[in-house]
């Protein structure tokens, strides 16, 4: 497995992760007046990044990858 590919998997994982982490603690936990304000920012970019995720490896995305990759072991 390349590096690339390494880095590609870890960081996706780690947002995962991240999410329902995210997730858990705010559920578990209550958000103090001062910080709603932020932690909607943060929360708002860690959905965004899952959502990519999540769009790259089950979308059109990672199979047009695979083709080109497919394509350059043929040249």
């Amino acid at each position: 497995m390349k590096a690339k590919n390494i880095f590609q998997y870890a960081l996706g994982g780690l947002i995962v992760i991240g999410f329902f982490a995210l997730l858990y603690l705010l559920v578990v936990n209550a958000v103090p007046d001062g910080n709603k304000d932020l932690l909607n920012l943060v929360v708002g970019a860690l959905i965004g990044s899952f959502a990519t995720v999540v769009g790259y490896f089950y979308g059109s995305s990672l199979g047009s990858s695979d083709k080109n990759e497919m394509l350059k072991s043929k040249v």
